[in-house]
């Protein structure tokens, strides 16, 4: 009944919110809230898994919502296609229980953190990026922290990555957005320990899982501390000004052309390998190279690649790729620099794009993460 009863809603519908969006219908929760203003794309399928091919181009909020009704024909699906704001947060978040943030943005978590505090909500926190997951609860009452406890200072935009910017392995996403779910069935019927701690996640450690202790909520935080709490100022706040700016768009960045002769498109580099012996590069981790890549390139990830130029590598024109032609634009700098008086005539490109833009432009059916 107190399943049934509940208003649950979360924020952001892809790799997160998607896992979380699933279990907490097929659990019975009554009324599901889906905020989300993106459309479907096919790079998102992935790790997004209530959508479809046959979804592509439609609003990600009405795709999920369409998703769990088939799963659970008697929820109470919300749709909410709109950016969330300092001047609509609160109006949508009002009107449910548990709140998931289920986003990759900084602006907008400690937006829905200050909500959270404003109205008095648990706020069930999910992250992920590449290989790593993390998993908190904030504003647990009466002396759980909030975001803003924990994180008093955003980072630099630039420093901050997104899973369409830095890539991930979607079933990370999947076990993050699955223990968002659980976090949320338990503060619903009471089974909630209420204690403050952050949960760790890496698929490639071992042991994958480790908690870390949370202080309780700070006296001077400006959010939540007892004496100066800014539950009425969430309407005058800039959010993307207090983190700095809009985050940049990496893979924008990764399709401009460069200076004249130093970029090739996909459509050119495959053109160019049928016709010469070129060396393909990948400046990706390790992790990420056995994930896929092109036939017969060869691996050497940028950190290494910045340290020390490895004699071994094979003469002739080289041609540097990595996921969003932003690293392989530094790494064939880096061997333009390093050529010797010898070498000077030798040709170093890199791929504008990136794989990702590969898959795009020449082989539909490689990998995309």
């Amino acid at each position: 009944m107190k399943l049934r009863e509940a208003k649950v809603v979360v924020v952001g519908a892809g790799g997160l919110g998607c896992p979380a969006l699933q279990y907490l219908a097929a659990a019975g929760i009554g009324t599901l809230g889906i905020v989300d203003h993106d459309v479907v794309d096919l790079s998102n399928l992935q790790r997004q898994i209530l959508h479809r091919e046959k979804r592509i181009g439609e609003l990600k909020a009405e795709s999920a919502a369409s998703a769990i009704r088939e799963i659970n024909s008697s929820i109470i699906a919300q749709v909410h296609p709109v950016t969330l704001t300092s001047l609509n947060a609160r109006d949508i978040l009002s009107q449910y229980d548990v709140i998931l943030d289920c986003t990759d943005n900084a602006p907008v978590r400690y937006l829905l953190s200050d909500s959270a505090v404003a109205l008095g909500k648990p706020l069930v926190s999910g992250a992920a990026m590449k290989y790593d997951g993390q998993l908190c609860t904030y504003n647990l009452q009466p002396n759980g922290p909030c975001y803003r406890c924990i994180f008093p200072k955003p980072p630099a935009p630039e420093l901050i990555g997104s899973c369409e910017d830095s890539g991930i392995l979607g079933a990370v996403t999947g076990i993050v957005g699955t223990l968002q779910a659980l976090q949320t069935i338990k503060l619903i019927t009471g089974q909630h320990e209420q204690n403050a701690s952050l949960l760790l996640f890496s698929a490639l450690g071992m042991p994958p899982f480790r908690s870390v202790r949370l202080r309780q909520k700070r006296e001077n935080c400006p959010a939540c501390g007892a004496s100066d709490g800014r539950a009425g100022a969430i309407e005058e706040t800039d959010y993307v000004a207090f983190c700095g700016g809009n985050q940049p768009n990496w893979e924008a960045r990764g399709l401009l052309p460069g200076p004249t002769g130093s970029r090739m498109t996909p459509f050119e580099v495959q053109t160019a390998l049928s016709h010469a012996q070129w060396t393909i590069l990948d400046v990706r981790s390790r992790a990420e190279f056995s994930i896929c890549h092109l036939k017969d390139s060869i691996n050497i990830p940028l950190q290494e690649l910045a340290h020390d130029i490895p004699p071994t590598l094979p003469l002739g024109p080289v041609v540097v790729v990595c996921r969003l032609g932003n690293d392989s634009q530094i790494a064939a700098s880096r061997l333009r620099e390093a050529r010797s008086d010898g070498e000077n005539e030798r040709i170093i490109v890199d791929m504008i794009g990136g794989l990702r833009e590969w898959s795009k432009d020449v082989d539909p059916l490689f990998p995309v993460y």
